[in-house]
């Protein structure tokens, strides 16, 4: 043991030396200095080391705040000002004027009726909104969006339930304990469904988005309790943009990683780099809303565990399919609780779940996670105030109306949706990779159907195939399109209509691959071609703003 020590001695001696001299030139330095000298420059050093530590470790990288800075300072320019503020101004009339012609005419009601209507004048002006929509779900030409069973029986149980609980409210599980057990009991199917154990547990949301931001929150505020005071989460390019805006709304560092150029998925090795001392989550989605496909979840969740970080997956989309997928013959990796490193998983039931709009899932490993997601408010005048998710009072209708969808639907139901949705999907891949000037993006597993092309600017597609009354969703960087398989589209007869039009206006495409582009493949290409990309957000901030309009900011509007 002694010569051991000796040894460890004898290796520092050259640091002691070093460091016995750098005390003797420091000292040497400050002999002339006075005490007050000395205070006023260790304050301003460390005033000026506080500074530089704030300027490097923020949410946005240096490199992306000097470029946002730059475009900022180039645009206060005044000649450039007043360009860009005419082209904007330009763009979003143009969005206002599109959707004025959507109401055909029809006028809006700008003030409270003096007196209230009957019944019977309500109803017709309903009917004549119903008017404005000139697509129909129904018919299988709309890519996502609505997600219906298509089932009359189900539609009809629907409202009955809605009807009985208009009118109360989750907030107030005492006045409504009929509501907080179905809720309860939506969770707990739901954590079954993904191999949860009698600990798993979660929250009823109102959507997609807000299951992400909630786990989100979660987990920046177990950081919080750790003692991390920048916290970053690790999200592949692919991951949903809710990720962003919770970045966004809860000051957490959002570090996007590459994917596979071929496959699409999440690239592991570069995650496994960005990890530090400030990673609070990681995600993956299974799949994710781009291009339908499943990141290597089982990678991702050996990572968390490895490093004891938390890892969310992103289900939303597919998570009611994905869990059926085994037991009707499509095999895919493991991406559940059944990994002893995913700690929390979202899931939409409003989509594949077939529930009304407004109601998802949120699942934790265990009330140790979910804990962190709760707001307690102990010392409001008003009393205790507790919520699990972000509103205080909830529609318990959505509760109510989720839980009748669920046990209406049962195992046996969805198990044969999800049959027919990957058999549809599959048929439908296969189909597009026989079309020539076409090609699959990445490795599509579940209902979503990514193709793009190397002839041909794609977007033109979209445009030629929404003439034949097609909605299919764009993609950028790298420019795609896909299409979101729903019930709709599997019955007979839909998927080949499909790729009937995509082949025809393909092969009409592919007789002039360069023609001059308009519509949608002009925008697309403008949007992604823009190197200020707060530019491209004012556009879309503009667009936000046109759907509140009530045709007044038009100088010709004919509604005034």
């Amino acid at each position: 043991m002694a010569e051991c020590v000796g040894k460890i001695l004898v290796m520092l001696e050259p640091i002691v030396v070093h460091l016995d001299q750098a005390r003797m030139y420091i000292n040497g330095k400050c002999a002339q200095l006075e005490a007050w000298q000395v205070i006023c420059y260790t304050l301003g050093i460390t005033l000026v080391l506080v500074w530089l530590r704030d300027l490097i470790f923020q949410e946005e990288s240096i490199f992306k705040r000097f470029k946002k800075g730059f475009f900022r300072f180039i645009r206060r320019l005044p000649i450039i000002k007043e360009k860009v503020a005419a082209e904007i101004h330009k763009a979003t009339s143009g969005v206002e004027e599109q959707f004025e012609k959507s109401v055909k005419g029809l006028p809006y009601v700008k003030e409270l009726p003096k007196t209230g209507m009957p019944e019977e004048q309500v109803m017709k002006m309903v009917q004549q909104y119903k008017t404005l929509v000139d697509i129909h779900a129904e018919d299988g030409k709309v890519s996502g969006a609505v997600y219906k069973a298509n089932n009359p029986a189900l539609l009809n149980l629907v409202t009955k339930v809605y009807n009985a609980y208009a009118y109360s409210n989750p907030l107030h599980p005492d006045l409504f304990p009929d509501v907080r057990k179905m809720e309860a009991e939506i969770i707990r199917m739901t954590c079954g469904m993904f191999n949860g154990d009698s600990e798993a547990c979660g929250t009823l949301t109102s959507g997609g988005t807000e299951s992400i931001m909630l786990a989100c929150k979660a987990y920046r505020n177990r950081a919080y309790d750790n003692g991390i005071r920048f916290p970053e989460m690790i999200v592949p390019l692919t991951g949903h943009a809710a990720f962003d805006k919770a970045a966004f709304y809860f000051r957490i560092k959002i570090v996007h990683i590459p994917i596979d150029p071929k496959t699409f998925k999440a690239d592991v090795k570069a995650m496994k780099r960005a990890i530090n001392g400030n990673t609070c989550m990681l995600v993956g989605s299974g799949p994710g809303y781009p291009h339908g496909v499943i990141d290597p979840i089982e990678d991702i969740a050996k990572l968390g565990k490895k490093y004891n970080i938390p890892v969310h997956v992103d289900c939303c989309l597919g998570g009611f399919v994905v869990p059926f997928m085994e037991k009707v013959g499509f095999p895919i990796a493991r991406f559940d609780f059944r990994l002893p490193g995913v700690t929390s998983i979202s899931a939409d039931t409003h989509k594949y779940g077939f529930a009304p709009k407004g109601s998802s899932v949120v699942m934790y490993k265990n009330k140790d996670y979910r804990r962190f997601q709760f707001f307690m408010a102990p010392d409001w005048q008003g009393g205790i105030y507790a919520t699990a998710t972000f509103a205080g009072s909830r529609a318990g209708a959505n509760v109510a109306t989720c839980w009748a969808t669920m046990m209406y639907i049962g195992e046996s139901g969805y198990l044969e949706y999800t049959r027919r949705l990957i058999e549809t999907a599959r048929y439908i891949e296969k189909g597009l990779k026989e079309i020539k000037g076409l090609y699959i993006m990445g490795e599509p597993e579940v209902t979503v159907i990514a193709f793009a092309s190397l002839d041909f600017n794609i977007f033109r597609l979209n445009d030629m195939m929404g003439e034949r009354g097609w909605h299919l969703n764009p993609l950028q960087f790298p420019s795609g399109l896909h299409i979101c398989v729903t019930l709709p589209i599997t019955e007979p007869g839909a998927a080949d209509r499909f790729l009937s039009d995509v082949r025809e206006c393909t092969a009409v495409i592919m007789l002039d691959p360069n023609a001059k582009v308009g519509g949608m493949a002009a925008l697309y290409g403008m949007a992604q071609s823009i190197p200020d990309r707060n530019m491209v957000a004012e556009l879309a901030g503009g667009y936000l703003d046109a759907t509140y309009s009530t045709g007044t900011s038009l100088p010709n509007g004919t509604h005034k």
